[in-house]
């Protein structure tokens, strides 16, 4: 294949099959394995209509474009407003920044709170572990991970991929799932909280989604 081709190919991810889904998986509110999976196939859609319409144009993809950390946040925040239009019982939290990011339908008035420990709080990631939050918060959590390429990739010689998710997994929470990383006294970084082994392994337990060959 030509450079043109391999970049062309990168465009255009494939959607996600009902039978890489665990059947056994358990989601609150009545959402589905396969509410997830249209969710997850609206972002695959999305990227490919975006990025070919960028390679016609000459321009780089949309993933090369943006920072890591912004770029996950675009995942998460896709899922968080596409998952309802699937599942009728959860709404999108609209409250500004409230948690969690999705709620029971008609809980709440306006469907808006702004903090409450009823929902389902979403991350998109790029890692498969060590899960990372502003807040150590008891909640029902739902981590989207996925593979794509950076900004930096072309310099250091890494090759065009499609973005593909890897892995989708859930569970409650509770505080002392959570820890918090330490920081220098003179160091401007946001305090972060990461999910400790205990909720890494409640959350694996219950593993919603698995990319075929990445191992468990």
């Amino acid at each position: 294949m030509t450079d043109e081709e391999i970049e062309f190919a990168a465009c255009n991810p494939e959607p996600v099959k009902i039978e890489h889904f665990n059947p056994n998986a358990v989601i609150p509110f009545g959402v589905t394995i396969q509410n997830v999976r249209a969710a997850m196939n609206d972002f695959i859609d999305f990227m490919k209509m975006v990025n070919v319409r960028l390679n016609e144009n000459g321009s780089p993809r949309f993933e090369t474009m943006l920072m890591p950390a912004n770029f996950s946040s675009i995942v998460g925040e896709f899922f968080i407003a596409n998952l309802p239009k699937h599942a009728p019982g959860v709404v999108k939290n609209r409250y500004h920044n409230g948690h969690p990011d999705i709620l029971p339908a008609g809980h709440f008035p306006n469907d808006s709170q702004q903090y409450c420990e009823l929902g389902i709080e979403v991350k998109g990631s790029r890692y498969l572990k060590a899960w990372q939050g502003h807040n150590a918060e008891a909640c029902w959590l739902m981590v989207v991970m996925f593979d794509a390429n950076r900004a930096v990739d072309e310099a250091n010689d890494v090759p065009p991929m499609p973005f593909r998710f890897l892995r989708v997994v859930g569970a409650q929470l509770t505080k002392d799932d959570w820890k918090f990383a330490g920081r220098s006294a003179t160091s401007r970084r946001t305090i972060t909280a990461s999910v400790t082994n205990s909720g890494y392994n409640k959350m694996m337990a219950n593993w919603i989604y698995n990319a075929p060959g990445l191992p468990m």
